[in-house]
């Protein structure tokens, strides 16, 4: 069976920054394989076009270009957030607001993203919404592991049901930035370019 359309596909895969001599960025292996439903646009679609028709025990190897991948840093992305937004229960939480951390925040449209702390002023944190990888191409080598047919419940619900890793092939999954929810699939966590995650990889 081929990777395509409404397939079920399961692949490990070593992601560098920029290049195949580039730092590791992420590395899913057997115990946490990136598993995910062909053709749904939970993935970034250069990172799906790459996989296509490739079986079980295929190897892969490719570069997603900046653009193809999660676009350029925009400079709009980084914002400057009011202190109040940071109370818990009335009261500033000072855990939250160090320069570096990362916190899951919501825009007024109800949509989740996660946003880093770059600065902290009097009464407002400067804030950095970009992808962490945006502005870099990804490097891409890997094996896919397992390619089966999706159940009518996972075509109707749009995602897997077992369990899979997040990853960064997708929009949101990985790199540190996404998370799976009870059925294996990948919590949304921005708007960026190329889908709806923070993350690399999956989305719903």
């Amino acid at each position: 069976m081929i990777a395509e359309k409404n397939s079920i596909v399961s692949i490990v895969y070593e992601l560098r920054n920029s290049s195949k001599e580039g730092e590791v960025v992420e590395s899913l292996n057997n115990d946490n394989p990136l598993t995910f439903l062909f053709g749904t646009g939970g993935l970034l679609p250069k990172f799906e076009e790459n996989l296509n028709g490739l079986t079980s025990g295929d190897s892969f190897e490719f570069l997603l270009r900046s653009e193809d991948a999660y676009g350029p840093v925009v400079e709009s992305a980084v914002v400057h957030v009011p202190t109040s937004v940071f109370e818990v229960e009335g009261q500033i939480d000072e855990t939250l607001m160090k320069i570096g951390n990362t916190v899951p925040m919501m825009d007024a449209e109800g949509r989740r993203l996660n946003g880093k702390v770059i600065g902290i002023e009097a009464d407002a944190v400067q804030m950095d919404f970009n992808h962490p990888m945006a502005g870099n191409d990804l490097h891409f080598k890997g094996e896919v592991t397992e390619v089966r047919t999706a159940t009518d419940e996972e075509l109707s619900h749009g995602h897997i049901h077992a369990e899979g890793g997040c990853g960064c092939g997708s929009h949101e999954g990985g790199c540190g930035d996404g998370s799976c929810d009870d059925k294996g699939s990948c919590d949304d966590q921005s708007g960026n370019q190329g889908g709806d995650g923070q993350g690399c990889g999956c989305g719903c």
